[in-house]
Parts: structure tokens; sequence; C-alpha cells
């Protein structure tokens, strides 16, 4: 395969279907990116929105896990301060012994949810992001590193241990990411979905240029390691491609109004009375959309895994038809087999 590509899954709700709806679509999505040879299967966290279901990854991630046979499982990512640093060592350790070598645990510093739930979730949610990274090193200390001496919980330890521990990952949409992981030798993942691009090119040579090698430490890497999470949607012709993606069309616009409402259909995407702004900001989201039939959508992908010097692509397809959602993967993942494969020397170019 010339690309590596995985799957970022957000449990959308679509109009017309409930939550538990999502979620089980989720579930049924995953047995099938299992077969279809993807690299992951990440889930998003969100909290008090009508635009996704997905509130906990990692009860997600373990009814995945063990209904899968080969794919990674892992979130993308745990807001991580909205918790204990030691019960999301705790969780990730188990779900660890439940798929051993197959559980990724992908952190932001994102609330994920509006600044009310942030506070309803951690009190102390004021001064908990400035604390993001004393609690990636803590979660590090927990999953295998130690803590440090004249840690107050260096006793502590995370249960269940075992052989193997989780791959961490560093997730997020500016500079503060990049660094953070660059810092602490981990793999970085850009949300390039969220900005539409804006900053990532900057971000990622930042995470590349600033990267601290931890050759043989268990958990760090020895080179950076980065991937890019982009909206992607493919179908079996260009034009199906996009009149699917008038669904998202419709929704990015209340997104950007503040506003998360269930993903509509095509049909009240295309009956909309957009105005003439509210169109020209669409045609100029339109000429930056990953949309297309299989072959152009892979194209895309590989430029913009080059231009970024990423490794992994992880695809977020939201899309109202469950069908045409799954339909989209599949032709994705078969066009991207039928490509020669792309080595190290092609993504530093």
């Amino acid at each position: 395969m010339s690309l590596a590509l995985s799957i970022l899954d957000q449990s959308t709700v679509a109009v017309g279907r409930t939550p538990p709806e999502a979620v089980r679509e989720t579930l049924a999505l995953a047995k099938l990116a299992d077969e279809w040879g993807y690299r992951r299967y990440w889930l998003a966290e969100h909290h008090n929105s009508a635009s996704h279901a997905g509130t906990a990854p990692e009860i997600l991630i373990a009814a995945i896990a063990a209904t899968t046979r080969r794919i990674r499982v892992g979130s993308a990512g745990v807001m991580l301060p909205h918790y204990s640093a030691l019960k999301v060592a705790e969780q990730f350790r188990m779900l660890e012994a439940i798929a051993p070598g197959r559980i990724d645990l992908g952190v932001g510093r994102a609330p994920g949810s509006d600044g009310r739930t942030a506070f309803a979730l951690n009190p102390d949610a004021a001064a908990a992001a400035d604390r993001f990274p004393q609690q990636v090193q803590d979660l590090m200390g927990w999953l295998g590193d130690g803590l440090p001496e004249g840690h107050p919980f260096r006793a502590v330890s995370a249960q269940p241990e075992g052989p193997t521990r989780p791959e961490v990952w560093v997730l997020g949409s500016s500079d503060f990411g990049a660094q953070l992981a660059a810092y602490f030798g981990l793999p970085y993942c850009f949300a390039h979905f969220i900005t539409d691009g804006r900053g990532s090119a900057e971000a990622m040579a930042l995470y590349r240029e600033g990267f601290r090698p931890h050759p043989g430490v268990p958990g760090r890497l020895a080179a950076a390691h980065g991937a890019v999470a982009v909206f992607a949607l493919t179908a079996a012709t260009e034009a199906e491609a996009w009149r699917l993606y008038k669904s998202r069309e419709l929704w990015r616009l209340s997104r950007d109004r503040g506003v998360f409402p269930p993903l509509p259909s095509v049909e009240e995407a295309e009956a909309y009375p957009y105005s003439p702004e509210e169109r020209a900001r669409l045609d100029r989201m339109k000429a930056r959309a990953v949309v297309g039939a299989p072959e152009q959508v892979v194209a895309k992908l590989e430029a913009l895994a080059a231009a970024h010097g990423a490794a992994e692509v992880a695809v977020l397809t939201p899309c109202h038809d469950p069908a045409a959602r799954q339909a989209s993967y599949r032709l994705l993942m078969e066009a991207a087999t039928a490509l020669p494969v792309r080595g190290d020397a092609d993504l530093a170019a």
C-alpha cells in the first residue's frame, strides 16, 4: 500500500436517526475496517453535542477491540484535562490487556465541548488545560516509565500491568501539541479537518524540527512520526461523491456559527436557501475538499501527506447514508492498495 490509512470516527448523529444508532454504525464500520486492511480505528471524544454520540472512546475501544482481530484501536482522543491521568492510565492498561499490542492512546488538550460542559466534567477546568504537559508526563509514568523521585504518587501503580503498553499519541490543531509531542518523543497527529489545513504544515514542521529522539526507550520514538486527520469522501463516481458531500457543506455552515446539529440529509442540503455569502463560503471550502472518485481522493491524500511529511492519514467521513459511508471507506482502501508502495525518502521529499 502506498499510503498508511486509518479511520477517525466521531460517531456522527444523522438527521432521522438516534445517537444510539450512530454508536451501532460505528461498531459495524469498525468490523469492516478490520477486514479491509485499515491500520487504525480511532474514536473521538465529544460532550453535550447533538452532532456526535462518541462521549466515551474508552468504552467503544473495548467493544471494538473485542470484536476485531488485527486493526489497532484507539482514541483520537481522550481530552486529558477532564480526567485524572492515573484513571486514564488504568483504563488503557485494561484495554491493552484485552487486545495486547493493538491499543492507541491519543490525548488532546481541547475540551471537546463547550465551556460549561468542561466545568461539569472537571470543576477545575479553568486550570486543568495548563497542566496538560504534566499530565502527559504522569500518564507516561503510569504506563511504564515510572514516576520521578519525589513525585507524591510514586508508590501508586496503574493496573493491570503487563508486558506491552498502549501506543501514546499527541493530537492537536495548533503549534502547542506539535511542540509537546516533539519534546516527549511521541507520535503526533494534526487535526487537519478542524482547521481546513490552516497552520497544519507549520505545526508538522515544528514537530519534525523540534523532535527529541529517544532511541531504545519504550513508549518513545527514535525519529519523528506524524499523521494528519483529514475529512475525505469518495463514491463510485465523482458526481456521486460531490452529491453526498452536500450534507457536510450545510453542517459546516452551522458549525462555523457555533451550532452543532445532527448531520443533514443530502435532500435537506439541496433544498436549503443559501445566501450569496454562504455560497461563496461553500465555494472556498469545496476548492480545498478531499472529495471525488476513489483514484482522485487517493491522489489528494498522497499529496497532502507528502506536503506535511506525514507517514499516516486518518480519514474522517461523516455521511448521512451509512451504506454510502461504508462504500466510501471500502473504495478508498481498494484504490489505495492498487498503488505502489511509497518509501520514507518519498515522504521526506
